[in-house]
């Protein structure tokens, strides 16, 4: 029975074998080709590090990233998305099993005469047992069993990926706390900064119109404007305890328990080399949100092969023995019995229902595909997108810089001159307030170039690798 099983299985499955579709985008050459945006020198071709946070070289943001990949709920709850797929792994490969019985059984009772063909002789009351043992093999004639374990493989496939893509999002989203109270931290500074020189430049119009030199709108002019400054402090200290907040609970604990190491810290860690981004080829190797895409692909592809063998005949092989008898006999010669023999169900009737089915099955193939396409071409546009965005936001604040300086000579020439007398106070007002604005424009330039290189690293996928991933 077991060789006839061997030969019957050794039949080759019903259903299209995977295989990446020759049109399909991840396949073009410009898909694999080098990105638009990786030519300016803000960038490297090399590939992008597994660990790319390290660059920083900060410690305490390393430490935080390691905190998050155990603690973080999300990916808690991706493991266990992992652990029901491989479940259903289990449970589909189970089909490719024996089937084993096993049955005990004592009744009391009387079968009638008629049953026996003995009218009228009625028969005595007896005590019944029954026992058996029987195994029985699905012969996986047409491949329905190896298309569902296919399926399911893909599936656990799809699970990982999964938990791949919530790893780089929560090191992305730890990583961007991180640097988002750092830069918060810095901007607080550079205001308070602004305050303290506005508050200064307010004492010396009030010292100016105590001696008869000004008046008391250069000293309300100056006033509101220190007023001004001061209200930015309010919203940035704000921002920065909910970028805390956050961080807490990247890490996995309650806002309230946030890492209190990280609050006094006022400027983020840069980044001392050009970004590693690599080209597009890498991109897709290296993004799991396509590969696990792709693993959903490919179990829609083997669920046609599943619902294409339901077209063809069913081969169970079977064999069983047992004893049926009165108690009296137990096991006697007379109450054994065995039987051996195939199995072959085919359901001619329903046969309109499977093409329905697998028509289905076809539909659902070619909707993963078109996710495919889209999950491709979504992640070569948010690369380009952020590498585009990043080298546009370096020249802005190459040119804030600039402004700065100037505003800053600005703001010095207008105060000689004052105190010289060779002008009024209205000019250093203007030079002051533009200095200030230009310097939270420029600490604000930082704080979105640290977010970009967070959005950069987002969008090439890394830092999944060697994730100790549950199996």
């Amino acid at each position: 029975m077991l060789v006839a099983a061997a030969v019957l299985t050794a039949c080759a499955a019903v259903g299209p074998n995977y295989e990446r579709p020759a049109g399909a985008v991840a396949n073009s050459q410009v898909a694999n080709g080098p990105f638009l945006g990786a030519g300016n020198a803000a960038f490297d071709p090399e590939p992008v590090p597994g660990d790319w946070w390290r660059l920083y070289e900060s410690a305490t943001l390393d430490g935080l990233v390691q905190e998050a990949l155990v603690a973080n709920t999300d990916l808690r709850a991706a493991a266990g998305n992992i652990e029901r797929a491989l479940a259903g792994l289990d449970y589909a490969d189970a089909a490719k099993n024996p089937t084993t019985t096993l049955l005990a059984t004592t009744t009391y009772g009387r079968r009638s005469a008629e049953e026996e063909l003995r009218p009228g002789k009625p028969l005595s009351n007896n005590f019944v047992y029954g026992l058996g043992a029987g195994v029985s093999y699905q012969v996986d004639l047409f491949g329905q069993i190896a298309r569902t374990i296919e399926s399911a493989n893909a599936d656990t496939g799809a699970a990982r990926a999964a938990y791949d893509t919530t790893r780089v999002t929560v090191v992305a989203e730890t990583t961007r706390a991180f640097l988002d109270v750092c830069s918060f931290g810095r901007e607080i500074a550079v205001a308070e900064r602004s305050v303290a020189l506005q508050e200064k430049s307010t004492e010396l119009t009030r010292t100016l119109f105590r001696t008869g030199r000004g008046s008391t709108l250069d000293v309300t002019r100056a006033s509101a404007q220190t007023d001004q400054v001061r209200a930015t402090l309010p919203v940035l200290n704000a921002q920065k305890r909910v970028a805390l907040y956050r961080l807490a609970v990247l890490t996995g604990h309650a806002p309230e328990d946030f890492p209190r190491a990280v609050q006094s810290c006022d400027q983020e860690p840069h980044l001392a080399r050009p970004i590693p981004v690599g080209d597009g080829a890498g991109l897709l190797r290296r993004r799991p949100d396509i590969r696990r895409s792709e693993y959903e692909l490919h179990s829609a592809t083997a669920r046609i092969g599943v619902a294409t063998a339901d077209l063809y005949p069913k081969i169970t092989l079977g064999a069983s023995i047992g004893s049926v008898g009165l108690n009296k006999n137990f096991l006697d010669t007379d109450t054994l019995k065995f039987s051996l023999g195939p199995l072959i169900s085919w359901q001619f009737p329903d046969r309109s229902r499977i093409q329905a089915r697998i028509r289905a099955a076809d539909a659902d193939q070619q909707i993963a595909f078109a996710r495919f396409d889209g999950t491709v071409l979504n992640a070569l546009k948010e690369a380009e997108s952020a590498l585009e965005t990043y080298a546009r936001d370096l020249e802005r604040r190459a040119l804030l810089e600039a402004a700065r300086e100037k505003a800053s000579r600005a703001a010095e020439d207008t105060q000689q001159l004052f105190a010289l007398g060779r002008q009024g106070f209205l000019p250093v007002l203007d030079a002051t307030r533009t200095l200030t604005v230009v310097e939270q424009s420029v600490a604000a330039a930082d704080s979105k170039l640290a977010s970009d290189q967070v959005n950069v690293f987002l969008a090439l996928g890394g830092g999944w690798e060697d994730s100790g991933r549950p199996r």
